[in-house]
């Protein structure tokens, strides 16, 4: 009885992350808190589904959230929890064709894809030798981003062409592979004649790999 009890417990966590939208809330909230309204917009889903689903993981101990004012603003209970969705989407995409698949109709042109490793993308930012831009909206880049990186939102991208140097290759980020707003950055900066790429790494998968990461505003 006491193997059985210790098997259900572990099974909480895996009842809580069954559905694919409480592992999206995961993902973005592994960007920094967010308001349940805020979190709604992300899903494209009602307030009262999203926080059925906050509900979910939170008495599966996976998110906390405190009152401010009118707000309800979520976070995950810990960095293990980022990590979690990253150990599991990368078990997904190591046995699953049909997720191998899917990613692989996402990156619609491999040529666009950054062919470096993470350390030797780390020395070539630190060098100079390629300018990283994550393109997330600036209150997830303010939790962490990683090095060298400058804040450039995706909708701020054309009016802020000016800061982007012409005569390096840019390197696109935001919030891991199944997020589309590098894809919209390196198309936009592309189509204006930019040396560009992008990477599938956010911040979460840059944490898993034990690097490093920076905290606050560009």
């Amino acid at each position: 009885m006491i193997k059985d009890l210790l098997y259900e417990q572990v099974a909480r966590i895996g009842k809580a992350v069954s559905s694919p939208k409480r592992l999206e809330l995961l993902e973005l909230l592994a960007q920094g808190e967010k308001t349940v309204e805020t979190l709604a917009s992300e899903l494209s889903a009602d307030i009262k589904l999203t926080s059925a689903h906050l509900k979910v993981l939170k008495e599966a101990r996976l998110v906390t959230f405190r009152r401010e004012g009118k707000y309800i603003i979520y976070q995950l209970a810990g960095s293990d929890v980022a990590g979690l969705w990253v150990s599991l989407r990368q078990v997904a995409e190591e046995h699953l064709l049909e997720l191998k698949m899917a990613l692989g109709q996402m990156v619609a042109d491999p040529a666009k894809l950054s062919a470096v490793g993470r350390e030797v993308l780390l020395e070539q930012a630190r060098r100079g030798e390629v300018f990283v831009i994550d393109v997330r909206p600036p209150t997830e880049y303010e939790t962490a981003h990683l090095p060298f990186a400058r804040s450039m939102p995706v909708a701020e991208i054309e009016q802020r062409l000016a800061e982007l140097p012409s005569d390096v290759e840019i390197v696109a980020y935001c919030r891991g592979p199944f997020c589309l707003l590098s894809d919209e950055a390196v198309a936009l900066l592309a189509a204006k004649g930019y040396r560009v790429r992008k990477i599938l790494d956010g911040v979460s998968e840059w944490l898993a790999a034990g690097l490093p990461v920076e905290q606050g505003k560009s």
